[in-house]
């Protein structure tokens, strides 16, 4: 069974085209800071599915990691990254990405970015992993929110950028072994080839494989997707964060309930109010979120209980409410009072760590594309991501990329045209029910590919998914549901692949007949890479990277420096 290279049958001589010097796809941070450092003389074309406020980043509740307090340093900060992500993670990148952390933060300050004050300063917290207080909030627990709000302002304002809402990402545009842009479809017109001299990639995670997650709707793998299609290289798909605090309301919709609950001391207990995390950790409800997570579904199975709880009834009840006044609002719904209630809790999908493998600059194996965000694989985080480490990271590689595009777009040779492409697609004519095939793939998802796992449930998931695509890989759609369940479904069966292929514990990715970390054998990146003829990845065709100290994947000899355009600033 083969995955096709293109999802949709075209040809260029018959299509309406658009172009652009910088095509950015996806309008979370990540993609806006970008488009932010891309040079004003050249075009930007920012082309996100749904508004611009419906991303990830959106609707980050816990904050911005950055070193403010005079007790705290940069290698505190790095040491912390380090140690979350068990022992995976790029030394350099993470070093890179925290010292930068301040200016960043200082930027979006300066973009009207208001974040919470306490006697003139900033007001930080401290969440599961960090050995210091510095995390950044806004509005109390909508930091996302509050940032997004800034940077969407400054971004409309850009004179060269222009936003297309509402528009999918169907494919990217390859020919002659290089990105030349994306196949869009705006939800009010035909479907467009999209020519560029330089290509990001942003459009975010993949929570929605899994049936409980914190993720927006529109977090369906699209990106990872495409990238594979397109030949571009993936790295390390079997590490998913599941964040260990998801309200749990039978028959609602999940909903985060942020790692700074825990931070301001809220205690993780179950029904009989036994407070369990003292049994699996000295740190307690601020260990990192894997141990949390893992510590937490342990001990569900022990009493045979569907959640846990969150308990803030010993905290001072006035500060709760104005620290999480979003929070408080939630569980207000549902007939909880935060205050004095147990919030019903358990772990949920939260955010892929793997993805595109990107250098330092955001530039991906692909010629002409370059990524940044939670669609990439960048080295930050390892086997598991820190607390607030992930706001941060859209914000330096999103410049990072914006520029080094910017750069390659203006130092670049190629022609701005329309390349003859022809496609056609084997189609079935058999109708199925897609929202009944998602439902299936979220649920095997969850119950073999979730916080624990094993060798007979990773090949059960494999098989299922394996029956699911045999049909649905095969079908032309022409609706984004149908494009979006084929993106879930071929992200995940790369990550199942590579969840098998991976015989160990470490970080997120935890095999309950692997359960210790093996370094000597493990501590390397798996890749997953095709060719333009397409084809799911087989347990024998993954590529490993031999075991290094820091990631083999190195800048190569001409890469541009990182930076912004001060211009832009």
């Amino acid at each position: 069974m083969t995955t096709p290279r293109y999802l949709i049958p075209f040809d260029t001589r018959q299509a309406v085209h658009q172009f652009t010097d910088i095509l950015i796809i996806g309008g979370g941070l990540a993609g806006l800071r970008a488009a932010n450092a891309v040079a004003p003389h050249h075009s930007v074309l920012i082309v996100t599915k749904e508004e611009l406020r419906e991303s990830n980043s959106n609707y980050a509740q816990g904050g911005i990691a950055g070193v403010w307090d005079p007790e705290d340093c940069f290698e505190h900060h790095i040491q912390d990254t380090l140690v979350a992500g068990a022992n995976l993670c790029d030394d350099d990148v993470v070093s890179m990405v925290v010292r930068e952390a301040p200016r960043r933060i200082e930027e979006l300050v300066r973009w009207g970015t208001r974040f919470d004050q306490a006697q003139g300063d900033f007001a930080l917290g401290r969440e599961g992993g960090h050995s210091h207080e510095r995390i950044l909030h806004a509005h109390g627990d909508a930091t996302g929110a509050e940032i997004m709000r800034a940077v969407i302002q400054r971004t409309r304002d850009l004179k060269n950028v222009r936003i297309m809402e509402n528009t999918f990402t169907i494919d990217l545009l390859t020919h002659e072994g290089r990105c030349r842009g994306a196949v869009i479809r705006p939800a009010d017109g035909p479907i467009l080839m999209v020519w560029a001299k330089e290509t990001i990639l942003c459009t975010g995670g993949a929570g929605q494989i899994f049936r409980e997650s914190t993720n927006p709707p529109v977090a369906t793998a699209d990106g990872t997707s495409l990238a594979y299609r397109a030949g571009a290289e993936l790295s390390d798909m079997e590490f998913m964060q599941f964040h260990p605090t998801v309200l749990y309301i039978a028959g609602s919709s999940r909903s985060l309930i942020t790692e700074a609950v825990r931070g301001e001391g809220a205690h993780l207990v179950d029904a009989t109010g036994y407070r369990f995390m003292p049994d699996f950790d000295p740190r307690a409800e601020l260990a990192p979120r894997d141990i949390v997570s893992q510590s937490i579904f342990t001990h569900m199975q022990r009493v045979s209980h569907p959640c846990v709880y969150l308990d803030l009834s010993h905290l001072d009840s006035e500060k709760v409410v104005q620290r999480f006044p979003g929070i408080a609002k939630l569980c207000k719904k549902f007939g909880l009072d935060i205050t004095s209630d147990r919030i019903p809790v358990r772990p949920g999908a939260h955010y892929m760590l793997g993805g595109v493998t990107v250098d330092r600059q955001g530039r991906s194996s692909l010629p002409g594309l370059w990524a940044a965000g939670e669609v990439t694989s960048s080295g930050l985080h390892g086997a598991n991501r820190l607390a607030s480490n992930s706001l941060l990271e859209g914000l330096v590689y999103g410049a990072a990329a914006g520029f080094s595009a910017s750069r390659a777009a203006g130092e670049g040779l190629f022609e701005m045209r329309a390349s003859s492409i022809r496609q056609s697609v084997c189609t079935s004519t058999e109708s199925f029910d897609i929202a009944d095939v998602r439902v299936s793939l979220k649920s095997l998802m969850g119950r073999l590919v979730g916080v624990h796992r094993d060798a007979d449930g990773l090949q059960e998931a494999a098989d299922s998914v394996r029956a699911l695509a045999a049909y649905v890989m095969n079908h032309q759609f022409d609706t984004v549901e149908g494009w979006e369940l084929q993106n879930l479904l071929t992200t995940a069966s790369i990550m199942i692949v590579s969840a098998i292929e991976r015989t160990e514990s470490r970080g997120v990715h935890f095999r309950s007949d692997y359960p210790q970390r093996d370094d000597p054998n493990w501590r390397r990146h798996l890749t997953v890479q095709t060719n333009v003829d397409g084809g799911y990845p087989q347990r024998g065709e993954l590529l490993q990277s031999p075991a290094v100290e820091v990631s083999p994947l190195k800048p190569p000899a001409n890469a541009l420096p990182v930076q912004t355009n001060p211009s832009k600033s």
